[in-house]
């Protein structure tokens, strides 16, 4: 994206890939459709030291304006839960987009260039191998630590720190959740169970689904609410939001026991977890103030993960080069002119649901125009 807006002001350009190919996080993301933006997007949907650094790039290159591009180059997509669009195809027909978008303003991709040291004089001198590129300025877009198999490396903090630029520590965000060992023993064999919850941790909360997974709990509410835990501490969910659950054991002549609590949870859970859940939650007995308690901790199940599966899994990576060290409007280091740092590298992370890429297409985009 920054080297389109570059390209189109006439800039010669050269897009340093260490890949084989261009754009593999595109081809991989939602599940080979590339969920390219969010109609819904707003600087409230980003987690950053700095929440007000993000509003300058999104507010001048909105979701639209991508829209318009996807529409223009006659990809068809759709609209799913929330505001989210995906490619109804492929997410090849993104890559392919940009690297077309490329070709028509002469922005070269140079691919399988492994860069070895950079270094400034009256320029920026980057070399690779036996090549050398130099130009007056240099755009760092390597990503965060998020899925090392596809390549992901601290190259872009490296760079940072080299040029004297703070970096808020990196930490693995819209990542699922691992549960200590007693809590594994007692969810996980429910591997694949789903149901909708309300995950929250510190004032923010997210309504979606939630999975159960051989080592924890995933699923978008999980994925969303990772981003903002804190380890060590307990994440709240409610199992059943805006249901109540305990009425039809309340009910005059009701048969109040194990076996009716479980047909009553199990009209709104799914019914391992229900009846799993119940197990490890059975009241002492079934009268009315036990039944308040029941159904007051279905709605305030709290529980401590013991970790998250890391880089390894995490979708995104929070945290990156302090934005106080950057031009909200160009992404340019404050310290050293013509050094600009983009998209996930920047320690602005979206929440789950396209806004990551909006992120990208808005940060380049602010600086293609700049540079």
């Amino acid at each position: 994206m920054c080297a389109i807006e570059a390209g189109k002001r006439g800039r010669r350009v050269a897009v340093l890939e260490r890949a084989e190919r261009a754009g593999k996080k595109i081809l991989i993301s939602g599940g080979g459709r590339c969920n390219f933006t969010n109609i819904h997007c707003t600087p409230d949907n980003f987690i950053s030291a700095n929440p007000h650094f993000a509003k300058s790039a999104l507010a001048r290159y909105a979701p639209m304006d991508f829209i318009a591009f996807v529409e223009k180059h006659r990809i068809p997509y759709h609209e799913k839960t929330l505001g989210q669009l995906f490619c109804d195809r492929s997410s090849k027909d993104i890559l392919n987009m940009l690297e077309a978008e490329c070709r028509e303003v002469g922005a070269r991709i140079v691919l399988n260039t492994s860069i070895g040291e950079v270094s400034k004089s009256d320029e920026f001198i980057v070399r690779a191998g036996d090549e050398e590129f130099r130009a007056p300025c240099l755009v760092i877009a390597t990503g965060g630590l998020s899925i090392p198999k596809m390549g992901a490396t601290s190259f872009g903090y490296d760079i940072a720190r080299q040029f004297g630029l703070a970096i808020r520590e990196p930490r693995p965000a819209l990542v699922p959740f691992v549960l200590a060992p007693e809590d594994r023993d007692r969810y996980c064999d429910l591997t694949g169970v789903s149901a909708e919850v309300v995950a929250s941790f510190d004032g923010q909360s997210f309504r979606e689904k939630m999975l159960v997974t051989h080592r924890g709990l995933s699923g978008p509410a999980i994925l969303q609410i990772s981003s903002y835990w804190k380890p060590g501490h307990p994440i709240r969910v409610d199992l059943a939001p805006g249901q109540e659950i305990t009425t039809a054991l309340r009910r005059p002549n009701s048969v109040r026991n194990m076996t009716a609590a479980k047909s009553a949870f199990q009209q709104f859970l799914p019914n391992r977890f229900a009846s799993r859940w119940l197990e490890t939650h059975e009241p002492a007995n079934w009268t009315n103030p036990a039944l308040d308690q029941l159904e007051d901790q279905l709605h305030k199940w709290t529980i401590t993960p013991a970790g998250t599966e890391g880089f390894a899994k995490a979708e995104v990576t929070a945290g990156g080069v302090d934005t106080n060290e950057l031009s909200a409007k160009t992404m340019e280091s404050k310290k050293v002119p013509c050094l600009f740092f983009i998209g996930e590298v920047v320690d602005v992370t979206g929440h789950l649901g396209g806004f990551n890429f909006q992120w990208a297409w808005a940060s380049g985009a602010a600086t293609g125009k700049a540079v």
